[in-house]
């Protein structure tokens, strides 16, 4: 596993001259390089420390090429069954596009309904020239959907009322750990606006095993040698409790260690889903479309305590 750049020492920065801080983040790979360079330019030093291991499989590649080869019965896809196409994260998305690159026919024929395909904030930048390129080759048919608030409730009002049409939905299948309530959600709050949502299985979601907190332990035992911890979502907690046990630990013994870590969640998603946890939240960013919006607000919270203690 390749990580991203984590640096022995704080980068200058006059935004935060005086706080030189050390953010530990439970993100899987897919997105911790994005975070990581983010850290690094508010002058911080990040500390990987993921939670997860998320990525496709043969069977889940398997699971998707089902919905994208042309039957021996019918002259097309599964696939045009559907009327959207709704990915609640960037993998969700990779492992499509990993599917449509070795099939050897487009999965929509160019004349038919249109197909709206719908993603969360950044993450819509991968539903690309390239992407729709491997979905069809008349790009009228694709419609691209990007809500303006970047959660999977956002998701279900931009797309409306179903009507009783069905929705693809690629998401995870989680193993080793209970499911987070957000995808059940995702899938019930989309047949009570009328659609027909299909589970799709479409990478895995995995604990990466006890030795993703050793970090942890270590430096909350050298009188807390990070300043926050940022979790992305709510997978990311529970796997990070579950390590914390293996080494005889509760969240609780982590707070009293670290009285001075800041607590940061990506979005009200993943607070709330670590507050069921029982790990409570001290800064959730209100701009969770790009992880901009959580090195700022942790940014915002040390100014304003750095101007109380001034």
């Amino acid at each position: 596993m390749q990580h991203p750049p984590i640096y022995p020492f704080p980068i200058p920065s006059p935004e935060n001259s005086k706080r030189n801080c050390v953010i530990a983040f439970t993100t899987p790979q897919n997105y911790a390089g994005r975070l990581s360079e983010l850290i690094q330019l508010k002058g911080w030093t990040p500390l990987w420390c993921p939670t997860l291991i998320v990525e496709s499989t043969q069977q889940t590649i398997s699971s998707i090429n089902h919905y994208l080869n042309f039957t021996s019965n019918e002259p097309y896809s599964l696939l045009e069954d559907f009327s959207a196409l709704a990915f609640t994260s960037r993998t969700g998305i990779t492992a499509f596009s990993e599917a449509l690159s070795i099939n050897s026919a487009l999965p929509l024929t160019p004349h038919g309904e249109i197909l709206t395909i719908a993603a969360l904030g950044k993450d819509a930048e991968l539903l690309d020239q390239d992407f729709i390129g491997k979905m069809c080759e008349n790009p009228e048919r694709i419609r691209i959907l990007v809500p303006p608030i970047a959660t999977p409730s956002g998701l279900v009002d931009a797309l409306g009322l179903g009507q009783g049409r069905k929705v693809l939905c690629p998401v995870p299948l989680v193993i080793g750990l209970d499911e987070p309530p957000v995808v059940p959600k995702f899938l019930e709050d989309l047949a009570k606006k009328g659609w027909i949502p299909v589970r799709l299985d479409a990478y895995e979601t995995r604990w990466a095993g006890a030795k993703c907190a050793v970090e942890v332990v270590t430096r909350s035992e050298e009188e807390c040698g990070f300043d926050a911890i940022v979790f992305t979502s709510t997978g990311e907690v529970e796997g990070l409790l579950k390590s914390l046990k293996e080494f005889g630990l509760d969240w609780e013994m982590v707070r009293r260690r670290c009285p001075r870590m800041v607590v940061a969640a990506h979005g009200p998603v993943t607070a709330a889903g670590a507050e069921s946890l029982g790990v409570g939240i001290d800064v959730v960013s209100s701009n969770f479309g790009s992880f901009d919006g959580i090195v700022d607000a942790l940014s915002h919270k040390w100014k304003s305590l750095e101007n109380q203690e001034s």
